[in-house]
């Protein structure tokens, strides 16, 4: 019999051994590893950020090479072209009219035409000289390789591992060579804005440094154990520095830009970069980017390794632990990632890897988008080429926007601010865009835009006309407060951002011959062609125009209020078409047989409000509807998108379905025997586990992520519904710190598929509705008081 004074000493000293043996687990778990070096940078390499810099790490044994790009290098723009003028055609707005006469008389084939000849953006500019794909309009920049030899050469070695540690941010390599053992570290440190580089070996070593760039090279110098390198961009001049800081115990030489490390215990390179940049309309330039450098470096040279090391997880283990996802089940972390997600595919259970991929999307994002850096591009912050995929650009008809999908219900709402500040910044060219094209008051974006404020019409059809790009970016800078309720930044930035783009909409819109709101001309997103309507355009129209609404009302604007009010009521609702889908455009012309990989007319349920299954259950079944006929196959972020579909639909299992689809390997297939297939390229992940488009895109990681949060936390309809999509294969599980709209934080335990315990944290006092399988609670929440519930509540 235990004495009762014990008792409670014992209970506390199990918990504390249980905890750290999760931690311990958890840590384990959130690993990448492989058993040899990389050889492609697409589908092996390990990204490795800081924010401002992204690099991708290979591991190869002779040599080490680290491929990095700074998010502000960019070619186009001013620099690019002295007639730049952000791709816009002054009075194509004269032309409007015509347009929308010919769609009303159904003669869509010459209206789509004018529009082409009279109503698109300038097309790329590319003068004598530019080698690039992109002229005038730019692409975002590879700076280059920094190539590492390890004296020993490219011969056989014991016991390799490569990893990337998500839970510190940290990569390594190790292995054997005749005993002596090597060892290297890769991390990077947002609050000193530098990458750290280390490099040991139990025995002496030598070293040989190189950077290599597609960029020009306008001098390379070495002073005080640092090298730089001051160059341009060719086809804009844009000016960059990248330095690096060694700290070493051996014999150090340069030679016309070689660096040579002898007898070398310890190799520390402490990397920058930075560019003349700035994200100011019109200009961009004036960056003083070199004093940037300096201070940097400066302040991290007299730092040794472990203090590095640690200002670097004092900065990102708070962020990346405020949420924690465990499900009961087989982990199969024992494997290397690679064949770890090849038995997954086949069938294994590996509950381990679906958390992995969740928190590798969290772990992308602080890497890449932290307060006063560049927005997340299509590519994150990685791009090893000149002529990256679509520009590596500011896509706006979905990908910008997924990108951000996971930063405020994850509990990452600071790394929300570099979007919400590009977003700021697009507003006064924006403006310019819609009096050049439209005539109207407000600001517009369109699919592709630039660093450089390009936020006309684009240059081509169906795919560049999309000027609801603006509105679809400012949700975004309302869920910043939704989420956050700070009413100071509602009133000094989000709300301007909103009411100018809600002003586009107002003028825009025209009556249809029912006496409805609709937008024309316009085009679903890169699919099918000119219309009087478009459904994902009255779709974003109503949810501008909408929380415009709420805003005018937290602020007391009742003037604008009553008008966007007007405005919106007006606007065609989702319409049912014959087959019961939920029409793509205002005509019921949709092809049930039609898989193309936009299911834009599906915004008003996901990211959108407008429809949900139990405030607007015929919409949300004629969503279905649509969804169904689409099928689950699709390019990464498409899948990851569904995943999300799925989940406002309350059907965790076949969200799961697509989850899965997304972690498969790029390029797989299953037969209907269940023969597995490679057609080299697909959809799925890489062995990286970065998303394939194909090829890489990291909207499909962050919209995944993103999805997971809609399976076990939802708030978009004014109350948080608990695990509203819960997949049967996750019966038990955890997840704590994710955040709902209202300022809450929630963390949920489950057994058994039924909710267990909950606990809600709310920022600030008052009355919220919570929602388990249709039985509500409201509850008088107080501000920083812990409220515990659990299954009998409901």
């Amino acid at each position: 019999m235990i004495p009762s004074r014990y008792k409670s000493v014992l209970i506390l000293f199990f918990s504390i051994l249980l905890s750290i043996k999760l931690a311990f687990s958890q840590q384990k778990a959130l690993q990448l590893w492989y058993d040899r070096p990389a050889t492609d940078w697409m589908r092996e390499a390990l990204p490795i950020g800081n924010g401002y810099i992204g690099a991708m790490f290979f591991g190869g044994i002779g040599e080490e090479q680290i491929q990095f790009s700074e998010g502000s290098l960019w070619s186009g723009g001013p620099g690019a072209n002295p007639n730049y003028n952000f791709g816009n055609r002054p009075n194509a707005w004269k032309y409007l009219g015509e347009v929308r006469a010919l769609i009303k008389q159904g003669k869509l084939k010459e209206a789509n035409e004018l529009v082409e000849k009279q109503m698109t953006g300038m097309a790329p500019v590319k003068l004598a000289g530019d080698s690039t794909d992109w002229g005038d309009y730019g692409a975002q920049q590879t700076m280059g390789d920094l190539f590492i030899k390890v004296g020993h050469g490219s011969i056989p070695v014991q016991d390799y591992r490569r990893t990337l540690d998500i839970q510190r941010a940290i990569g390594k390599v190790s292995y054997s060579v005749a005993g002596n053992k090597y060892q290297r570290s890769f991390f990077g440190s947002y609050p000193q804005g530098v990458m750290v580089y280390k490099f040991t070996s139990d025995k002496s070593e030598s070293y040989t440094l190189h950077f290599s760039t597609p960029q020009y090279k306008e001098k390379e110098s070495f002073e005080g154990l640092r090298y730089s390198c001051v160059g341009y961009v060719p086809n804009n001049k844009l000016a960059f520095e990248t330095a690096y800081q060694l700290v070493t115990d051996g014999r150090v030489k340069y030679t016309n830009g070689t660096v040579s490390v002898e007898e070398a215990k310890s190799l520390l390179i402490i990397h920058t970069a930075a560019t003349a940049y700035t994200m100011q309309y019109p200009h961009y330039n004036g960056n003083d980017f070199r004093s940037i450098i300096k201070k940097r470096l400066d302040a991290a040279k007299g730092k040794s390794y472990k203090q590095l090391f640690q200002i670097h997880q004092e900065d990102y283990q708070p962020l990346f632990d405020r949420v924690s996802f465990q499900l009961q089940g087989k982990s199969a972390d024992h494997l290397p990632t690679d064949k770890r997600q090849q038995a997954f595919f086949e069938g294994a259970e590996d509950v381990g890897l679906e958390q992995l991929y969740f928190q590798y999307g969290r772990y992308l994002m602080i890497a890449a988008s932290r307060p006063g850096t560049m927005p997340m591009h299509l590519q994150g912050k990685w791009n090893n080429s000149v002529n990256p995929p679509w520009a590596a650009d500011y896509h706006t008809n979905i990908n910008e926007q997924m990108l951000y999908w996971p930063a405020e219900v994850t509990n990452l709402s600071e790394c929300h601010e570099p979007l919400i500040d590009y977003i700021e910044s697009l507003v006064e060219p924006g403006k310019k865009s819609a009096h050049d094209f439209f005539h109207t008051r407000g600001w517009i974006v369109n699919t592709m835009n630039n660093a450089f404020g390009y936020t006309a019409v684009n240059w081509g059809l169906p795919w560049g006309f999309y000027p609801a790009g603006a509105a679809w970016l400012t949700q975004h800078v309302w869920e910043h407060y939704a989420y956050t309720q700070d009413k100071a930044y509602l009133r000094n930035r989000a709300y301007p951002i909103m009411k100018e783009a809600a002003r586009f909409w107002i003028d825009y819109l025209t009556p249809d011959e029912n006496g409805h709101l609709v937008s024309s001309p316009s085009y679903s997103p890169e699919h099918g062609g000119i219309s009087g309507g478009a459904s994902m355009d009255h779709q974003i129209a109503w949810d501008i125009l909408n929380n415009s609404l709420e805003a005018a009302i937290v602020l007391d604007d009742k003037a604008f209020a009553d008008t966007v009010q007007r405005v919106r009521d007006r606007i065609l609702p989702p319409q049912i078409g014959r087959w019961g889908q939920l029409q793509e455009w205002k005509e019921d012309v949709d092809d049930p047989n039609n898989k193309h990989r936009h299911v834009s007319h599906l915004f008003a349920l996901h990211p959108g409000r407008q429809i949900s299954p139990l405030k607007t259950p015929e919409l949300a079944e004629a969503a279905k509807v649509s969804l169904e006929a689409r099928g689950d196959e699709a390019t990464g972020w498409s899948l990851g998108w569904k995943v999300n579909f799925w989940a406002r639909l309350k059907n965790g299992d076949r969200a799961l379905k697509l989850y899965k689809m997304v972690i498969k390997p790029a390029g797989a297939t299953k037969s209907s025997s269940g023969a597995i297939n490679y057609e080299g390229e697909g959809s799925g992940s890489y062995a990286n586990l970065l998303d394939a488009h194909p090829p890489f895109q990291l909207d499909g990681n962050m919209g995944a992520t993103a999805g997971v949060a809609e399976m076990l936390l939802q708030s978009q309809t004014g109350e948080i519904e608990l695990l509203p999509a819960l997949p049967k294969n996750w019966p038990t599980g955890r997840i704590s710190g994710l955040c709902a709209r209202g300022g809450f934080t929630v963390n949920l335990n489950w057994e058994a598929g039924q909710l267990k315990s909950a606990e809600i944290i709310a920022d600030k006092s008052g009355q919220k509705t919570l929602t388990y399988k249709g039985k509500t609670k409201a509850i008088d929440f107080v501000s920083g008081k812990k409220y515990q519930l659990s299954l009998t509540d409901f």
